[in-house]
């Protein structure tokens, strides 16, 4: 059955691609708008992304998006596109502090070093990106959290947003690519955002993933022949308690992936939401 589904990520090829996400990002949207869903994407509108030869258009309506973050009143816009060559649409999600001075590195300076505010970011991300909906006139029955980047958000959905009956009835599904260095958030991140971390997962630094897991409605692990990434989470005390909702989804570790047999399992994995 189609359905209405809005696609976080940082990375959608060619506009920003730093790692595999970005070719997933541009290839399983499409795949799944083939099968009839009406899909929606979003991405941080960083600095180096040209907006002529994208063709990047403002819409009124999305010219304040405002929304709370450290407890304080905050704002960002966004202008729309489409993937080059197809008709997904891509929503590119503004903010002059915490988007526009990234390099194509996304997460790294030019010498390499990891970026200490990446998990502050993605937090930020992922509220800002939640309160983008009203002003796009549109309610989602899925929202697709791609990565560490967006793992906030179902939490941040569950305990910020869903009591609000524009978002009602909302499902989230997290999607775990890999583990990295990435993946560990402080806890204060979590008070920025005014969220609750479960009373289970101690410590100052915290696996956002495991942290997720309690909020989200579905989780997909994707597993290769090089990293079982779903033998280590299931491991952990968040994904013991939640394993119901996990699917693992295998995928081979060359160079071109089958990504329409990827958007098949995650179809299935779509209506097991509906069920």
């Amino acid at each position: 059955m189609a359905r209405k589904i809005f696609y976080l990520t940082t990375e959608i090829t060619p506009f920003a691609s730093t790692s595999p996400l970005g070719e997933f990002s541009a290839k399983v949207p499409l795949a799944l708008q083939s099968k009839g869903h009406d899909i929606r994407t979003m991405i941080p509108k960083y600095g180096f992304v040209s907006e002529r030869k994208y063709i990047l258009r403002e819409v009124i309506r999305l010219r304040e998006i405002p929304f709370t973050f450290e407890g304080q009143d905050q704002m960002v816009s966004a202008k729309s596109a489409f993937i080059p060559k197809t008709r997904v649409q891509v929503y590119f999600l503004e903010h002059k502090e915490w988007f526009s001075p990234l390099n194509n590195l996304l997460y790294k300076a030019k010498n390499g070093r990891v970026l200490s505010d990446n998990d502050m970011r993605s937090a930020f991300y992922s509220i800002s990106a939640l309160a983008s909906l009203p002003h796009l006139f549109w309610s989602p029955d899925i929202v697709f959290c791609n990565g560490w980047q967006t793992s906030l958000v179902p939490l941040a959905y569950r305990e910020i947003y869903a009591k609000d009956s524009f978002y009602k009835d909302i499902h989230t599904v997290l999607v775990i690519h890999n583990l990295d260095e990435y993946d560990t958030f402080a806890r204060s991140v979590y008070e920025s955002a005014g969220v609750t971390v479960p009373e289970d997962l101690k410590g100052a630094t915290l696996n956002c993933y495991e942290v997720a897991a309690y909020s989200a409605d579905r989780i997909i692990i994707f597993d290769t022949p090089s990293n079982q990434n779903s033998t280590q989470l299931l491991k952990r005390k968040g994904f013991k308690a939640n394993a119901g909702k996990v699917d693992v989804i295998p995928w081979d570790d060359d160079e071109n992936p089958d990504y329409s047999a990827i958007a098949d399992s995650i179809d299935a994995t779509i209506e097991k939401l509906f069920s």
